[in-house]
Parts: structure tokens; C-alpha cells; sequence
């Protein structure tokens, strides 16, 4: 049997789209080319792959079976037919997406975009904003690092812990709990709270560690990144809960105070999380490396982990 590989890549790019379309857009190929591709897996396969349902494409159960198979079999591929050759930082030039949680990029990006631009001025980084909803970017390609406190959970997928914070309470001077001497966990739990999650969430794991003391807080209001959430503190006499690192410069900036949290909680851990096609890409793993350096600093920022 004669194979044309290039039917594995369009079965790939059909597979993660789920229509001939956006199959076609992922491969820069026509819709037509890509309808021509899918009738030749068909007859190949003996299978449907996709079928129609209403105004979208479902696949078939041999198709979702085959999925994880078909992906890793084409960067296998990839990775075979790929030349190796020794990194020449002074002439590369490609453009890498990182997805990184927003105080992560506000504290270590500057240092990782200086480290990068000395090595490599031909190296562009394209930090783009995490989603309301979680997304397979890593997996598609479309996404090269990602930084946040959420450790992945599909096997094809690296993770690194590179660092972590303990959480503190950031309220505006002069706020009555600032000359309440050692504040305590009821005292913390009577207060108004703003909640920092990108999803719109009201609770998190404060709350957990509040129950499980008899307490609940009120949470007044949440959003979508920690700079805006400070931002309700400087006029009134809410408390914002984030990761110590990020204070350091919105203290100085903003005129807030920190406090200790009254609470019994692990330090949030930051990981920096890549797809297993990039292990034995050069270029990749020299970012990785800069990356890595560039979050590693005592009480680097993260979250408190999505619920």
C-alpha cells in the first residue's frame, strides 16, 4: 500500500478543527483541497471520520479513537524528516507565543524579552492574554509557553514548577485593619473582598480554608486581573488578595499596604508548560531556559488556581 503522509496532516488538522474548513485555514490549503483530502481518508480508512449534524461535523467513534494516535505519529514524522542543526541565535528569526498569566508578565517578561533581544534580535514574543475558558493552545500548536499556576493534566503536555509565593492582603493606607495590630482570620472574613479570576469566579480557595474554620466571607465583586482588582482598593476599604510578588511595585505606585493573610495556606506555585513536540527543538529549549531564568526569582507572582 502506497501512503501519502500528507493525508496524516490533513487527518490531524480535521481531527483538532472538526470541519473541513478550519482544517483547511489551519494547513493554508483551499476548502476544496481539504474536502478532496477528507473523501481520500475515507476510501483509505473505510471511515466517515466526520459526519454532519445539524450545521456542524461530528467525529466518529474511530475517528476519536485514533486522535491521540494520529497526533503524536505526525510529529514523529516531523521530527524525523525535520534537519538538525546547531542553533544560530544571531540569525534566528521566529516569533514565539506565550500565554502567560498578566502579573507574570508584568514582572518577568521584561527581563525575559531583554535576555531574549541580546541573544537574538531576530526572535520576536507575542504575549497574548489567558482565555475566560480553558484552551487545548499548547496541543495545537498555537500557543509555545505557557506560565500560570495550573499544572496541566494531558501526558503529552511538559510542565516545570520554576517557582512560587505565599498570598498577602494589599487594602489602601490608612485602612482600619492596617491599626488593628495582628489581624485574624475572623477579621479577614468580616471584611469586603474583591476576587481576581479571569473566568468571573466569586470563590476560591480562600473560601475552602474560610469553611473549614466556620467562616465565609463577602466577596463583593470580581476581576479578570490582578491590576484592575487593586485598582478597587486605592478608594475604598475593600481587601485584595493576591501573591506577594505582585505588590512590590503596585504598593509604591498605587499607595496601598500590605498585610499577612491569617490563613493556613500553601505557597501558589507558577509552572511553565510546553507541548512534548518542542523537547528537542534548539530554539525552543534555549527560551525555555531563558524563560525559566526570567520566572525564578523569590516570590515570583501567580493564582490561586481556577475552581
Amino acid at each position: 500500500m502506497q501512503l501519502d503522509l500528507n493525508l496524516l496532516a490533513a487527518l490531524d488538522a480535521l481531527l483538532e478543527e472538526g470541519s473541513v474548513a478550519g482544517a483547511a485555514a489551519r494547513l493554508h490549503v483551499t476548502a476544496p483541497a481539504m474536502s478532496r483530502s477528507l473523501g481520500r481518508i475515507r476510501r483509505t480508512t473505510g471511515d466517515q471520520i466526520l459526519v454532519r449534524t445539524g450545521r456542524t461535523m461530528t467525529p466518529t467513534p474511530y475517528a476519536i479513537a485514533v486522535r491521540e494516535q494520529v497526533h503524536e505519529l505526525l510529529h514523529q514524522v516531523q521530527g524525523v524528516l525535520a534537519p538538525s542543526r546547531e542553533l544560530d541565535l544571531g540569525t534566528l528569526e521566529r516569533t514565539f507565543t506565550l500565554r502567560w498569566h498578566d502579573s507574570l508578565v508584568a514582572l518577568s517578561g521584561p527581563a525575559l524579552l531583554s535576555a531574549v533581544r541580546g541573544q537574538a534580535p531576530g526572535v520576536r514574543l507575542r504575549f497574548v492574554a489567558e482565555s475566560s475558558v480553558d484552551t487545548p493552545g499548547l496541543r495545537r500548536g498555537e500557543v509555545d509557553l505557557e506560565a500560570n499556576a495550573n499544572r496541566p493534566g494531558a501526558p503529552d503536555v511538559r510542565a516545570e514548577k520554576v517557582g512560587e509565593t505565599r498570598l498577602v492582603i494589599v487594602v489602601r493606607q490608612g485602612h482600619p485593619l492596617t491599626r488593628a495590630g495582628a489581624l485574624t482570620a475572623r477579621q479577614y472574613a468580616a471584611a469586603e473582598h474583591v476576587t481576581v479570576s479571569r473566568r468571573g469566579n466569586l470563590g476560591n480557595a480562600l473560601d475552602d480554608a474560610l469553611a473549614r474554620l466556620g467562616l465565609t466571607r463577602g466577596v463583593v465583586a470580581t476581576a479578570p486581573t490582578e491590576a484592575a482588582a487593586l485598582e478597587f482598593a486605592r478608594g475604598s476599604d475593600l481587601l485584595i488578595t493576591v501573591p506577594e510578588a505582585t505588590t512590590r511595585s503596585a504598593v509604591a505606585d498605587l499607595g496601598l499596604a500590605v498585610l499577612p493573610l491569617p490563613l493556613e495556606l500553601p505557597s501558589a506555585p507558577v509552572y511553565l508548560s510546553w507541548h512534548q513536540r518542542y523537547d528537542t527543538d534548539h530554539a525552543h529549549a534555549w527560551l525555555r531556559a531563558l524563560a525559566r531564568a526570567a520566572l525564578a526569582v523569590d516570590g515570583v507572582p501567580s493564582r490561586l488556581p481556577e475552581v
